[in-house]
Formats: structure tokens, C-alpha cells, sequence
């Protein structure tokens, strides 16, 4: 796990650019669910997501190191957030974005200032040419999720969850690549040992579910799920061994099921999400936790949605 001296020192070094994002909640969510649940509004943090956290404190320590240039593979959230904040402290970014990226991510890349190049439509493809771009312009390259800086910014969700739950009995996350889930997980479990921690993945996109089950990285040939964060071929090197040692369970979610959370949060609580951010509340809807009558916090990973497919995915 990354160390929780890490992840405070992460918290010290974003707390200027980043909110304390807020918990909502829903009578009749809770009266649906049959559990108490609190969703941990990352879609209202800066850029639109919790990727924010990790780039700010990976970027900042590239400026400090002296980078004139970064990069980044990214289907949005992340490109974004490395764009923000390598804009705000005065560096270039270049984005390496899949071919179809959705406009509204896109457009908030482009108006954040970072340069877009476009590179097939997984972070198998992605990654390299980032990386190699990097390296042909002495820049410095920002992972999306397998860095410790990159786990560490994530690692700040956990901490406010615990400080704003103290009492909290489970958290429900989001699996991508694993950044977020193992930032939690490092800070939950060396915090309080006993709260427990699940991860959520579409059925379509179900690599860490399979490298789990496999108990070693186990990649797939990729993925057209609407959770277009969630679309990694394999979770990380780094990340991996966090949720294989410390992970409490992680359970998998249809589309239609990823469709109704969505809708029901439009709907009946007046926020709009996207898919990637539902699945985590999917699962809660759909009573696969195995849990009643307990605290239960669904991370809200990013509402960054292009408006003008919001049909197609609901």
C-alpha cells in the first residue's frame, strides 16, 4: 500500500487547488437500498473528477523537477486534470486521447490548453505514444493510475470519507485502472482496518475482475462499454497488488444496469453523472453488496458527459 504519510503529504500539496467534495443523499435511495448511503460527489470536483488529486500532486512534483512539458494517456477525466493544472503552473501538455473520445471531454482538454494528439481506442495504444512523446521532448510523462503520486492524490478521497463518516461501514468505488481504488484502500485500510472496501467494474470491461479470480494480471482485447473511464485493458502493476491483498470484494455490473443508475440520479436527485461514476451506485441499486442497514458511501467518480449523446446512454 502507499504509505499514509504519502497521502497526507499529498493532501498538503492539492488542498489549494481541489475542493473537499460534499455527500449527498436520497430518502428513497436509502428506503431502495435498505442501507444508509451517502454518494461522495466527485462529478462537482475541479475538472469534473477526482483525477484532479492525483495530477495535481504527480504534475507538481514534474514542475518541481523541472519539466517544461507533460504528458498524458487519457480517455478524458485524467487528460483533463493534467491539462488544468500543468495550465495553471505554466508548463505544456499534450493530451494522447482515443479516437473517439467523446466532444464534451474533448472540448474541456482544448480549453484547458492541453494539445491534443489522437491514438487508437485503448490505453494499450495510448500509453506508449505518450510515453514516447515524452521522451522526444524531454517532458515528463503522468501515468493515469499505476504512479505513487498518481495513488497518493487518490488516496485523499479515502481520507475524507473517514473524516466525514467516521462510522462509515463500507465504500463502493469505481474500477478502472485501479488509481482510485487502491489510493482508497491505502488510506481505509491503514485508518480503519474494519471498514469495508468494493470495487465495481462493468461486465464488459471486467480485466481486475479476472486477474482477482486469476490472482495475476490477466489482460483483456478490449471494450465498448458506456463507462468509457473504465475502458483499461489490465489493471496496473502498482495498483494490482494493493487490491489483491487488501480489496474486500469486487462485483461486476450490466449496462442496462450501469443505465438505470444514471437515470436515477438525473432523476430523482437533479445530477448528472457519467457512466463510469454510476457503476459503483449500479451495484448498491442492484443489492450485490450483501449488505443491510449500514453506512454506505458510492464514490461519484466524474460528471463529465457529453449532453448531446445523453440519449444514447440512457
Amino acid at each position: 500500500m502507499i504509505p499514509l504519510q504519502d497521502i497526507y503529504h499529498a493532501r498538503n500539496q492539492i488542498y489549494d487547488i481541489t475542493h473537499v467534495t460534499p455527500l449527498m443523499t436520497s430518502n428513497q435511495l436509502n428506503q431502495l437500498c435498505q442501507n444508509q448511503i451517502f454518494l461522495k460527489a466527485e462529478h462537482i470536483q475541479k475538472t469534473g473528477s477526482f483525477k484532479i488529486r492525483g495530477a495535481t500532486n504527480k504534475v507538481k512534483r514534474a514542475v518541481a523537477d523541472g519539466a517544461s512539458l507533460v504528458t498524458a494517456a487519457s480517455s478524458g477525466n485524467h487528460g483533463q486534470a493534467v491539462a488544468y493544472i500543468a495550465n495553471l503552473l505554466g508548463v505544456k501538455a499534450t493530451i494522447v486521447v482515443p479516437e473517439d473520445v467523446s466532444n464534451a471531454k474533448l472540448a474541456a482538454i482544448k480549453g484547458y490548453g492541453g494539445e491534443i494528439v489522437y491514438c487508437g481506442t485503448t490505453s494499450h495504444e495510448r500509453i506508449p505514444k505518450a510515453k514516447q512523446l515524452a521522451a522526444t521532448h524531454n517532458g515528463i510523462y503522468i501515468p493515469p493510475y499505476d504512479d505513487p503520486l498518481i495513488i497518493a492524490g487518490q488516496g485523499t478521497v479515502g481520507l475524507e470519507i473517514i473524516e466525514q463518516i467516521p462510522d462509515v461501514d463500507a465504500i463502493v468505488v469505481p474500477v478502472g485502472g485501479g488509481g482510485l481504488i487502491s489510493g482508497i484502500l491505502s488510506a481505509v485500510k491503514q485508518m480503519k482496518p474494519t471498514v469495508k472496501v468494493i470495487g465495481v467494474e462493468p461486465e464488459t470491461a471486467n480485466d481486475t475482475f479476472l486477474s482477482l479470480r486469476n490472482q495475476s494480471i490477466t489482460a483483456i482485447s478490449g471494450t465498448n462499454t458506456i463507462a468509457d473511464g473504465l475502458r483499461t485493458t489490465q489493471p496496473g502493476d502498482l495498483t494490482f497488488p494493493i487490491l489483491l491483498k487488501t480489496l474486500d470484494d469486487l462485483v461486476l455490473v450490466s449496462e442496462e444496469e450501469i443505465k438505470q443508475a444514471m437515470v436515477f440520479v438525473m432523476e430523482r436527485m437533479k445530477q448528472v453523472i457519467e457512466p463510469s461514476s454510476a457503476v459503483s451506485l449500479a451495484a448498491i441499486l442492484q443489492h450485490k453488496l450483501g449488505l443491510k442497514d449500514r453506512k454506505i458511501v458510492s464514490v461519484i467518480s466524474g460528471g463529465n458527459v457529453d449532453i448531446r449523446n445523453l440519449d444514447k446512454l440512457v
